[in-house]
């Protein structure tokens, strides 16, 4: 998976245009796929409109290679139970998947425990495949830095169940 994202410029705050994003995508697009990538991953997206823009911009790469491989999109959601502008996990769905997406999932700033009911929306509604890639829980900063506390197989059963329990492909 070549992965493309989040970028710091978001177009939602007016730091950039969409039209300037989504070149910026495109570009990153075509090297990856020059690269032999098999699929393209956007990923940590916190601005719907920045990922929006991405996935067009992976869209213009492919077509411009003449290829035809998936397009992934994950959108962070914070604790809030948004994205970081506001958007809930459905406006992500209602505005990503008639993109032509082949999955669409979720990853970075929280862990399995606060994904699972966007997740559990994600299965109810998506036509596409679902991809996730939660944190080891939330982050508890010590004097050492930042420590995830879930263990490693403490993450594989969380990971386990939304298999089981929301059909996730990835």
């Amino acid at each position: 998976l070549g992965s493309i994202g989040p970028g710091t410029k978001l177009p939602t705050l007016g730091h950039t245009t969409f039209e300037v994003v989504r070149e910026g995508f495109r570009q990153n697009a075509a090297g990856l796929i020059a690269g032999g990538v098999d699929a393209l991953l956007v990923e940590t997206s916190q601005d719907l409109l920045q990922t929006k823009a991405a996935v067009l911009g992976c869209r213009a790469a492919l077509t411009e290679a003449g290829l035809d491989l998936p397009v992934f999109a994950q959108v962070t959601v914070e604790t809030t139970g948004t994205m970081l502008l506001g958007s809930e996990i459905g406006a992500a769905l209602t505005a990503l998947e008639p993109l032509g997406i082949d999955f669409i999932g979720m990853n970075c700033a929280t862990g399995p425990a606060e994904m699972s009911e966007h997740l559990r929306y994600l299965a109810k509604n998506a036509r596409v495949g679902l991809s996730c890639m939660p944190n080891a829980g939330l982050p508890v900063l010590t004097k050492d830095g930042a420590h995830y506390p879930l263990s490693p197989a403490e993450l594989a059963d969380a990971h386990e169940a939304f298999v089981r329990d929301y059909g996730l492909a990835l």
